[in-house]
């Protein structure tokens, strides 16, 4: 572990300010940026003016937004993870069987991050490539994931996330997200019913490597236009299991 006085203090409060930019405020204003990483105005300040200067981010007198050309920042990293590499011709290969996008995620932290994704369709508002993330205590995939962890890790992040409501359909009590969170895990899969948004479900199921561990999950996001959301397992889940057991002799 490195020493307090080898840290960079600058950058790491810049990292911070970039993950502070997400999908669903990809707009954010100084005050916004303080706030969300709880960083003086003044620092806040300084590091949205330097990321502008280098590129890294557009400014219109009152809002900042990143460019693309942060991607370059994750994109090399995700590029070279074997995962990512592994898994994209069997998401490429399973979307155009079922007519569906599909995604490969991990866990980080209280969220997932996609490393990989086959869009069909757009059936999100916002849109989802390599690195987005979003909440795992909402989405299929974040299920799965927390699934695989010992009960008591499963329900410390649950406790450490933001529960705020993204739709009425949205859980917030950790209790009830915990028991999803057991089923998953004794069913082998995940069924998601417009948590993450309006008109959106999605079906997920965790991929094993060949040492049996859970490397990662995999899903497929629909729009909710099924009598039911447990309609999903019929019409998905045996080309989902189909594509885990052809990963869990390749993964690594």
């Amino acid at each position: 572990m490195a020493n307090k006085s080898d840290i960079v203090g600058s950058l790491a409060k810049g990292l911070q300010v970039i993950e502070a930019f997400r999908a669903e405020q990809p707009r954010m204003s100084i005050s916004d940026v303080a706030a969300a990483t709880r960083l003086d105005r003044a620092t806040a300040r300084r590091c949205l003016l330097t990321l502008h200067e280098l590129g890294y981010a557009d400014y219109d007198g009152k809002f900042f937004t990143l460019t693309a050309r942060v991607l370059r920042l994750g994109m090399g990293a995700l590029a070279a993870m074997p995962l990512a590499q592994v898994v994209q011709p069997w998401l490429d290969q399973l979307s155009d069987r079922i007519g569906q996008s599909t995604s490969v995620s991990i866990l980080d932290g209280t969220e997932i991050v996609y490393l990989a994704r086959a869009a069909q369709r757009r059936v999100m508002s916002i849109g989802l490539m390599p690195g987005s993330r979003l909440a795992a205590h909402r989405t299929s995939m974040g299920r799965v994931l927390l699934a695989a962890l010992p009960p008591d890790q499963a329900r410390a992040i649950i406790e450490a996330s933001d529960l705020t409501p993204r739709t009425p359909y949205s859980l917030t009590d950790p209790a009830e997200i915990m028991a999803r969170i057991d089923a998953a895990r004794s069913q082998g899969y995940c069924v998601i019913d417009q948590e993450v948004e309006a008109g959106l479900r999605s079906i997920a199921v965790p991929i094993h490597s060949v040492h049996g561990r859970v490397a990662a999950a995999l899903n497929s996001g629909v729009a909710a236009v099924q009598a039911d959301a447990g309609d999903l397992v019929g019409l998905y889940l045996d080309p989902l299991l189909k594509v885990q057991e052809g990963l869990r002799r390749v993964v690594r």
